[in-house]
């Protein structure tokens, strides 16, 4: 992976990031049900779920990849199609609604852990969604283990840093959330589009 390819990765990635998804809109939840800290593990819970799932679509790519070399340009155009789709999907989407109750009971850090692990690799879309988006961003002639670290480091990083942005500021981003989330959907499902349309003839 190039500096530039790596730098495009990120600026997609942050964006991907910031749209509202199970794993984001848990880690606002709990942010504003038990405070940003013990929403940490959620967030940690949600992390290691992103990797596994990122580590399975890099299986199914690699193996795809070994058994027929030009399969990466198919997977570039297809993922780029589902890309399109998921913008439209989030383009139509209503407003995000959360209603948060006062009188939520504590919860243990390891009951949180989990809620955050399961979010990520209980969503079937998580693994299609990947195995879409990564062949954006592999370059064939270089080693496919390490563009998978590289590329799973930085998405759990930057996943990590918004999702806990998002927990601290809970109570200040759900109103605005609630309040506008119609029109963000819109900016988030016309990045996505973008994405779909662009990458896979870079």
């Amino acid at each position: 992976m190039t500096p530039h390819t790596w730098l495009l990765y990120l600026v997609a990635i942050t964006g991907l990031s910031l749209t509202p998804g199970p794993n984001t809109l848990l880690a606002l939840t709990h942010g504003a049900l038990h405070g940003h800290r013990k929403a940490v593990c959620t967030i940690a819970g949600g992390t290691l779920g992103f990797t596994l799932v990122i580590g399975l679509s890099m299986l199914g790519i690699s193996a795809l990849l070994k058994a027929w070399s030009p399969a990466l340009i198919l997977l570039k155009w297809v993922g780029g199609a589902y890309l399109v789709y998921l913008g439209i999907q989030l383009w139509r989407a209503p407003a995000v609604q959360l209603q948060a109750s006062p009188a939520a009971p504590a919860a243990r850090p390891a009951r949180l852990f989990g809620q955050g692990l399961l979010s990520a690799v209980s969503n079937p879309k998580a693994l299609l969604f990947f195995g879409a988006f990564l062949p954006q961003f592999i370059d064939p002639a270089r080693s496919l283990g390490i563009q998978f670290a590289i590329m799973a480091a930085t998405f759990v990083s930057m996943e990590f840093i918004v999702e806990y942005g998002l927990a601290r500021a809970a109570h200040r981003v759900r109103p605005f959330l609630e309040r506008s989330g119609r029109r963000f959907n819109k900016a988030c499902g016309g990045l996505f589009a973008a994405m779909g349309l662009t990458l896979p003839g870079t």
